[in-house]
C-alpha cells in the first residue's frame, strides 16, 4: 500500500515537473537569446590569440547580443563548447537561439568574408581593397607583394605579382593568413589558365603574364567589351612588327596622376619602363588588374591590319581605328578639336 502510494505521489510529481523542466529546457536551447535588439546579423569575430570562451562572453556582452547570459553559460557546458572555441568570424542572425549559434561556434562554421577585387591599379589599392577585412595585418601583405622572393615562390616578380589576382568576389575565412591568401589567389589563378586558354596565349606569342599584362592596357583604353577584341588585335599587330606600342594608358601609369585626361607632347616623353612611347615591347608589369574580359580579348584577338586608333570624336567611349599613319592623324585631329570644344587642355 505504502509502495503504491508512493508511486502514485511520484508520477503526480513528476506530471507536474516534467512540463516545466521542458519549457526550460525549451527556452535554454531554442529561444531567442541572442541579436534580439536588431534587425540586422552580428558577426562576432574571435580571434586567433586569444580564442577563449570567456573572450567570447566577453564580446557577446559588450555588444549586448546575449540576453540571458546564464542560459548561454549552461548550455555551452553542456555542450562541451568552453574546450572547443575555434576563431573565426561568425554570424549571428536576429532572434537566434542558444543551441543553434553555440552548434555554429562548436563546429567552427565561419561566415566567410566577400572580397572583391575591383578597380585596381597599384599594390597599395589591392592592399586597400583588404584594409580591416582580415585578421592578419594588411601592411605584412604589403610586404610580401613587394619580396622578390616571396613573389618568385609564386613565379612572378614584384613588378607582376599583380597579375595574380584576377578581379572576381572571393569567399575567403576572416582568420585566413597572408600566406592562405596568396595560396588561394594562385590557385584560383591556375584554375583561371585553362589549357585551352594557355593554347590561346601561345598562338598570340605571348605567356599568361604577357596576356594580362597587355589585357592591363586594353583594360585602360576602353571599357566596351565589344571593342576590346579590336583594340587588343591593334596592340599585337604593332608587337609583331616591334613597333612600340604607344598606349597614353601606360605613359598616365608612369607619371602616377590618374586624373589625366589629355596627355601633353613633354609628358610623352616621360622617363619609365612603362612609358610605350619610348620602350618597345610590353611594359614590365601589368598597369592595372584586367578583368577576365580584357583577358580573354587578348586571347580571342580580333585579327585586322589596324595600327592605330584613337577616341571617337563623339566622346561616345568608342574609338576610331586605322591603317595608315596618314589616316590615324586625320582621326587624331577631330578627336582633339572635340577636347578643345570642351575647353579639355590636360
Amino acid at each position: 500500500m505504502v509502495r503504491n502510494k508512493f508511486f502514485k505521489y511520484f508520477i503526480i510529481i513528476v506530471s507536474i515537473l516534467a512540463p516545466i523542466v521542458s519549457f526550460y529546457l525549451w527556452q535554454i536551447f531554442y529561444t531567442a537569446n541572442l541579436n534580439t535588439e536588431k534587425d540586422r546579423d552580428f558577426y562576432l569575430l574571435i580571434p586567433s590569440k586569444s580564442a577563449r570562451f570567456e573572450t567570447v562572453i566577453d564580446s557577446l556582452k559588450a555588444n549586448k547580443m546575449v540576453n540571458n547570459e546564464m542560459y548561454f553559460r549552461f548550455l555551452s557546458k553542456v555542450l562541451k563548447y568552453p574546450d572547443h572555441v575555434k576563431p573565426g568570424r561568425y554570424r549571428i542572425k536576429p532572434n537566434t537561439g542558444n543551441y543553434e549559434v553555440i552548434k555554429a561556434l562548436r563546429s567552427g562554421n565561419q561566415a566567410a568574408v566577400k572580397l572583391t577585387f575591383n578597380n585596381v591599379r597599384l599594390k597599395q589599392d589591392l592592399v586597400e581593397k583588404i584594409g580591416n577585412k582580415f585578421e592578419f595585418d594588411s601592411t605584412e601583405f604589403k610586404r610580401m607583394l613587394n619580396d622578390p622572393a616571396v613573389c618568385q615562390f609564386y613565379g612572378f616578380t614584384p613588378e607582376t605579382i599583380l597579375c595574380m589576382f584576377l578581379p572576381n568576389t572571393y569567399e575567403v575565412y576572416w582568420n585566413t593568413t597572408p600566406q592562405k591568401l596568396m595560396g588561394r589567389m594562385k590557385s584560383e589563378y591556375d584554375k583561371f589558365w585553362t589549357n585551352d586558354r594557355k593554347a590561346k596565349a601561345k598562338a598570340v606569342g605571348l605567356s599568361p603574364v604577357e596576356v594580362i599584362t597587355l589585357a592591363s592596357i586594353v583594360e585602360a583604353e576602353t571599357k566596351k567589351k565589344d571593342e576590346k577584341p579590336r583594340v587588343a588585335g591593334v596592340y599585337l599587330n604593332r608587337l609583331a612588327i616591334s613597333e612600340p606600342l604607344r598606349a597614353d594608358p601606360t605613359v598616365i601609369y608612369a607619371i602616377g596622376d590618374f586624373g589625366i585626361k589629355r596627355l601633353l607632347h613633354h609628358q610623352l616623353l616621360y622617363k619609365s619602363p612603362y612609358n610605350t612611347y619610348i620602350n618597345t615591347g610590353l611594359p614590365p608589369g601589368p598597369i592595372n588588374l584586367p578583368e577576365p574580359s580584357s583577358i580573354d580579348a587578348v586571347l580571342n584577338r580580333e585579327k585586322h591590319d589596324y595600327l592605330y586608333f584613337c577616341a571617337s570624336p563623339k566622346l561616345n567611349g568608342y574609338h576610331i581605328f586605322a591603317v595608315t599613319y596618314e589616316e590615324h592623324l586625320r582621326n587624331a585631329k577631330l578627336y582633339q578639336e572635340a577636347l578643345n570644344q570642351l575647353g579639355i587642355k590636360k
